[in-house]
């Protein structure tokens, strides 16, 4: 992965909020996200690549959780010296995890500006990613660090603590750095499902279960991805600067993996547990790699429809 040096970083498409607090799970009053339980692994360290699901009951009403919204977001950050690191005029900034995730960014949200559009007719509507450390309050309640990086549907952003990628290398094993455009990727994903109301769809399924609709949701986002993955080097910045200059296959290699590290049936063997198909939420090791591939092979989103087969 080769990046451009003469693009342009559009750092508006973030808001660092690192440092500014947010509480965590169980935290101080106002309800939240708190004795939610973790699937995929026990205590804080139990990671999820998405709360989406959860997101879509807590914000949607009713369901599991009872009520609506649970509080509001942070206030906007301080991007001043994001901006300042990763300006054009720093030779140095693409050493530096906080801008590559925010070309990351701007990549995804180019692809679907075009895309998204030819793909279904729709236009495609801006979100912003959250920098956040150790917690923060979101749209759809408070989140810590140990839930991974999520979409909130409530209040159309991603959320991620950066420090993530390095539990995504020591624990799971992928290591590459590829494994960070592939989960900004993915959460996009569940962006383009708010957009076009797939989420809704999801949200009248089953939350587990092999061929639950949590699992479906989530296949149909890697397999996003991977159609962002095909087209990456075709993204431009505002002025018309390609923001990649080449993506290899082990660039490829290196996002499968990710995906492949955070299957349900991986995860599970990891903490000790038995395989149990009844609880998948996001699909096998096998299934994820399978579904990031044909968006990546076919570089067409109407080919990501999960929902409408039985060949998951």
């Amino acid at each position: 992965m080769e990046f451009n040096d003469d693009a342009d970083l559009d750092t508006s498409q973030v808001d660092d909020r690192r440092g500014s607090g947010g509480g965590g799970f169980g935290g101080g009053g106002g309800g939240g996200l708190g004795g939610i339980p973790i699937p995929i692994g026990g205590g804080r360290s139990g990671l999820i690549i998405t709360l989406v699901i959860l997101a879509i009951v807590v914000c949607g009403g009713g369901g599991l959780f009872g009520s609506g919204l649970l509080g509001g977001g942070d206030k906007q950050g301080d991007n001043t010296n994001i901006s300042k690191s990763c300006d054009k005029s720093n030779p140095d900034r693409f050493k530096n995890a906080d801008c590559r995730n925010v070309l990351y960014v701007n990549s995804v949200q180019a692809y679907w500006k075009q895309m998204l559009p030819q793909a279904s007719g729709k236009q495609y509507q801006p979100a912003k990613t959250v920098f956040f450390s150790n917690a923060v309050n979101t749209g759809c309640g408070q989140a810590d660090s140990g839930v991974g990086p999520f979409y909130c549907p409530a209040d159309s952003q991603v959320y991620i603590d950066l420090t993530f990628y390095n539990e995504l290398s020591s624990r799971f094993g992928a290591s590459g750095e590829f494994a960070a455009p592939y989960v900004i990727a993915h959460e996009y994903g569940h962006h383009i499902q708010n957009l076009l109301g797939t989420n809704a769809k999801a949200q009248q399924g089953s939350q587990q279960g092999a061929n639950s609709a949590s699992v479906r949701l989530e296949l149909q986002a890697d397999c996003y991805a991977g159609t962002w993955a095909n087209h990456a080097t075709e993204t431009k910045d505002p002025q018309g600067d390609a923001l990649f200059k080449s993506i290899t296959e082990s660039d490829v290699a290196e996002a499968i993996q990710a995906a492949e590290a955070i299957g349900d049936d991986t995860i599970q063997k990891g903490s000790g547990s038995r395989v149990n198909p009844d609880a998948f939420t996001h699909g096998t090791s096998a299934q994820r790699k399978k579904w990031f591939l044909q968006g990546f092979n076919t570089g067409d989103p109407r080919q990501c429809d999960t929902f409408s087969t039985n060949n998951l």
